[in-house]
């Protein structure tokens, strides 16, 4: 199973909104031999760390790719730029955002090229694991060996992530 997460709290130019965006996003992934299996709803969520940016939209989506990881990171690479993203400060606001949280069961070691697999920071999460839960519950982290409703209950006070108004 091949799991990303996407979120945006900027509007792109071209694609409009936050949850526009990640539509559109989705749809051009699959011109980069991805096809996209099932998506959350979109959620809404405060900006980690704390800041004063605007509020994010997230979702998950399970994808079916006969990309390794490195492609696939690269081509969400090549949709992130096609928004007008441009890789800088850390946790600065963006027009799109595309992680592989997991990779079928892959696990990465330190000094392995990028990506990290799964993701260093997603138990840590909730725009991630909430709408992870939605799509696959009972998933399990493959390094943690916990599933995502145990990795919900876990996350610190004041996590939050809320159906975005006007989802289906």
């Amino acid at each position: 199973m091949i799991l990303v997460a996407l979120g945006a709290n900027l509007s792109s130019p071209k694609f409009g909104e936050p949850p526009l965006s990640l539509e559109a996003a989705l749809s051009l992934l699959e011109t980069e031999e991805v096809r996209v299996l099932r998506r959350s709803r979109w959620y809404r969520s405060a900006p980690v760390p704390v800041s004063d940016q605007p509020w994010y939209v997230n979702g998950v989506a399970e994808l079916v790719t006969a990309l390794s990881p490195a492609d696939l990171l690269a081509a969400l690479h090549r949709t992130e730029a096609r928004f007008g993203r441009v890789r800088g400060e850390r946790n600065a606001a963006r027009v799109l955002d595309l992680d592989i949280i997991a990779y079928h069961d892959q696990l990465s070691e330190p000094g392995d090229p990028p990506p990290e697999l799964p993701h260093p920071r997603m138990h840590e999460r909730a725009f991630v694991l909430v709408p992870l839960a939605e799509i696959v519950p009972g998933w399990r982290h493959p390094r943690l060996g916990l599933t995502v409703e145990e990795m919900v209950r876990a996350l610190p006070r004041g996590q939050e992530a809320t159906v975005f108004k006007g989802e289906r």
